[in-house]
């Protein structure tokens, strides 16, 4: 049974959508099968993964869902696509961005998404979800779908700010309709190490939130090579795979993957 985690930030710009991928690839490094899903209108995700135009695509989240909403079957395999780099993908454009509004009546609204990844899971070992800059409907879905929920925060005070609401959000789903959430750990990126402003930043983070949220000890560095990897359609291990944010990715996957380890008792 795969374990789902989703990438949520209120915030754009933070490194959602790399994180998504490069942690993902990551993880299919280390041997384990993994699923993107992309959340997010944007289709971020799907443009990292080599997807030029994703508003093209015939298939894609929106689909998955749509079909689950009217109680139509769907394939296992339905819509998904693999990267080169060894993970599957579900695409995502800019129709996700109507399903907001569909949602608004349907039953059981928030947890359609979860219907999908139920079924599937038992195919993989990792399920990463990327989501919108935002607390919709289609966020709320992946929450609830979600084992746990990663937290990118950029080093900058404005984005460190803007984390309570999302951890509210986070508590309320916990509380009426996903007892079983957590949270993942909150990942600091684009940290400029050469300046004291981006220490002052974690330390700020690590006191308002390090007794209650596992913050991860490893930090995304800024560079302009993770942008880079967006118009490559590859993951940083393969643009830049002896750079600092390749060393990033690393590190947080193994913190991942620490995680998942059985303890000694």
């Amino acid at each position: 049974m795969a374990k789902i985690l989703t990438i949520a930030s209120q915030k754009g710009g933070v490194g959602k959508s790399t994180t998504c991928v490069n942690l993902g690839i990551g993880l299919a490094r280390k041997g384990k099968k993994v699923l993107l899903i992309d959340a997010d209108a944007q289709g971020s995700m799907t443009a990292c993964l080599g997807i030029a135009e994703p508003d093209e695509l015939d298939i894609t989240l929106v689909t998955l869902m749509e079909k689950i909403v009217n109680d139509e079957p769907w394939e296992m395999n339905e819509g998904i696509l693999h990267h080169e780099e060894g993970v599957d993908f579900l695409p995502a454009n800019i129709e996700l961005a109507g399903l907001e509004t569909t949602l608004v009546n349907v039953m059981s609204r928030e947890t359609i998404l979860r219907q999908y990844t139920e079924k599937i899971r038992e195919s993989y070992d990792f399920i990463l979800i990327d989501t919108m800059p935002s607390l919709g409907m289609v966020t709320i879905n992946a929450l609830v779908a979600a084992d746990s929920v990663l937290i990118p925060v950029e080093s900058a005070y404005l984005s460190v700010k803007g984390l309570q609401q999302l951890v509210k959000t986070i508590g309320r789903v916990h509380r009426h309709l996903n007892g079983n959430l957590k949270i993942e750990g909150i990942l600091l990126t684009k940290v400029d190490r050469r300046t004291n402003y981006a220490k002052d930043i974690s330390e700020k983070l690590r006191n308002a939130y390090g007794e209650r949220i596992h913050i991860f000890e490893n930090c995304i560095p800024l560079s302009i090579k993770a942008a880079e990897t967006s118009a490559e359609g590859k993951s940083i291990f393969i643009h830049a795979p002896n750079g600092i944010v390749a060393e990033g990715y690393e590190a947080l996957t193994r913190e991942v993957l620490a995680d998942e380890q059985p303890k000694c008792r």
